[in-house]
């Protein structure tokens, strides 16, 4: 499947009193591999929103695997699992140096119609068509 990575040096504005990432900050870690892979594909929120469909996330689940902490550098990498009826992407936080696996994640987003709010139960060609240009 598709892959995009990014590389984040963790800022002193993301930790806790322990120099621990505070567990909320993960989520923007995933969404900035997201975008580098909806990029791939060439169907980021802006061609979301110009297709006429929002993706909002329906679930999202987190494996803490070891602490990211302070000053590391770390490789969060964001793979296409599925997207056939929803957008589900898998993520892996690895230390930029050992390659060590520190966090484990999952996202499903489901389309939704911006003019009815209607939710849909399979993908719009707007999102499958570009995969299938690409593979």
């Amino acid at each position: 499947m598709l892959s995009a990575q990014v590389v984040i040096q963790v800022q002193f504005y993301d930790v806790d009193p322990m120099h621990v990432v505070w567990h909320g900050n993960y989520a923007r870690y995933l969404e900035q591999a997201r975008c580098a892979l909806l990029d791939c594909i060439g169907y980021n929120y802006r061609q979301m929103g110009e297709s006429g469909f929002a993706w909002p996330i329906v679930d999202l689940r987190i494996k803490y695997v070891r602490p990211v902490r302070f000053g590391q550098e770390i490789q969060v990498t964001a793979t296409l699992a599925e997207f056939e009826n929803r957008l589900r992407i898998d993520y892996r936080i690895f230390d930029r140096a050992s390659g060590e696996v520190l966090t484990k994640a999952t996202t499903v987003q489901v389309a939704v119609r911006l003019d009815t709010g209607e939710m849909l139960l399979e993908s719009p060609p707007a999102l499958t068509g570009r995969l299938r240009e690409i593979a």
